[in-house]
């Protein structure tokens, strides 16, 4: 078998047990990456909010995580009583019955616990491992409402769609026995669990809240861009993390995602800033921050099933699409404030459908059948439709509710102060 194709079984190891915990680290850290990265493009009145958000996911998911979100994800202990990292997923019937992750401990009936063995702490690495994916996906939706969200019901739709929506889609993606999983889908780290997912909740929260005051494009300029470069950065050291640890043990598919999480974005950032000069005269240090995150965004779910040219040229393509994908808020008319849509729902639908085309092994060019294709788009369509709908339900029942937007008076004045008390920046 190709080293292209999909990764091997992984025999927990405490070199594999290290490396993911190690990964799963920078991961996290790409959750306060992407509150800089969105931070420094929103209004300096509404920057606290902004980052808060991404804080707030962090906070919230992990806990919803321990408590039952693994179990939905990833499944409940077999017969003999222990979980393996590729469980047999167990949505419906109790998602509790693995509450605070207890059939992971060696726990004795009088509730005391014997030292972890090697299998015990591989896979309590690969429950954080995978928290991780879970929080950034959350925080990912808060870029398409800023300047113009409550706080508190952001928290409320965060809980209700990551129990809805992300929890039972990584079920049918990762996890043995889930529909899209048996039907092909090919998804290494998360093209549709994470960047479709997100994407298409960012839309439907875009639309539900409707413009920003004065909606036009240029209305706002990125009031940091600093700010925004460092988290940039931070997002794509933490990528490595993603793909990388995506493997599951130090192999060659970890090395070769390595190298494309460098091709990837590389090309993308180079295809976004000459669209960006021919469209408008001028490569800006925001479109370098957002082509290589599209870069990112696109070898995420084939980073394992590509050679690095190829990945040089699905970067090349994500980075142009996605350019040219963000000025469709201005003709179409929602607000997307930051480009969610743009980058992460186009740019997951580039690389996700890519594999169909010329993934190793499963390809068209490779194999000449264009079932994989089929199964890709299947995969694009349930992930995205399934989360558009929900997360617009969602969204539509806080607004008619408690509300979700604040007053066109308090998003005047400010967010940060009216929401939170605070200024980002106290002269």
């Amino acid at each position: 078998m190709s080293v292209f194709a999909a990764a091997a079984t992984h025999a927990p190891s405490d070199t594999s047990t290290l490396w993911l915990l190690v990964a799963a680290a920078m991961v996290l850290l790409m959750t306060p990456g992407l509150a800089f990265f969105y931070g420094g493009m929103v209004q300096a009145k509404s920057v606290i909010n902004m980052m808060m958000m991404s804080f707030g996911a962090i906070a919230l998911v992990s806990v919803l995580w321990i408590l039952y979100g693994y179990s939905m994800s990833f499944g409940v202990s077999g017969a003999d009583g222990r979980i393996t990292d590729w469980a047999v997923p167990h949505l419906l019937l109790n998602p509790f019955a693995n509450i605070g992750l207890h059939d992971y401990l060696p726990l004795h009936a009088d509730g005391t616990m014997s030292a972890l063995n090697q299998g015990d702490a591989y896979s309590l690495a690969f429950v954080g491992f995978e928290a991780t994916f879970a929080i950034i996906t959350v925080a990912l939706i808060s870029g398409a409402i800023a300047d113009r969200a409550k706080f508190g019901s952001w928290m409320i739709f965060a809980g209700v769609w990551v129990t809805v929506v992300y929890f039972p889609v990584a079920s049918w993606v990762f996890s043995s026995g889930g529909w899209l999983k048996e039907l092909g889908l090919h998804d290494f780290a998360g093209g549709t669990v994470i960047e479709i997912n997100s994407g298409a909740a960012a839309l439907a929260l875009a639309l539900v809240l409707g413009r920003r005051i004065g909606f036009t494009k240029g209305m706002v300029k990125p009031h940091n861009v600093p700010l925004t470069l460092i988290g940039a950065a931070l997002l794509w050291f933490g990528w490595f993390g993603f793909n990388g640890g995506s493997a599951g043990a130090v192999n060659t598919t970890a090395a070769l995602a390595w190298i494309n999480t460098l091709a990837a974005p590389a090309a993308a950032t180079v295809g976004w800033l000459a669209t960006e000069k021919l469209k408008d005269g001028k490569p800006t240090s925001i479109g370098a921050a957002s082509g290589a995150v599209t870069g990112l965004v696109a070898i995420t779910p084939s980073a394992n099933v590509l050679t690095p040219m190829w990945a040089l040229v699905l970067g090349l393509i994500a980075g142009v699409l996605s350019c040219l994908a963000v000025e469709l808020k201005w003709r179409l008319g929602f607000d997307d404030t930051l480009d969610v849509v743009g980058i992460h729902l186009v740019g997951g639908l580039t690389g996700t459908l890519f594999i169909g085309l010329v993934g190793a092994g499963i390809g068209l060019i490779d194999i000449g059948s264009l079932a994989q294709l089929g199964a890709q788009a299947v995969g694009c369509l349930a992930v995205g439709l399934y989360s558009f709908g929900v997360a617009y339900g969602i969204g539509w029942l806080l607004q008619k509710t408690i509300g979700f937007r604040i007053t066109s008076q308090d998003e005047s004045a400010g967010v940060d102060t009216i929401v939170h008390g605070e200024e980002s920046y106290a002269i």
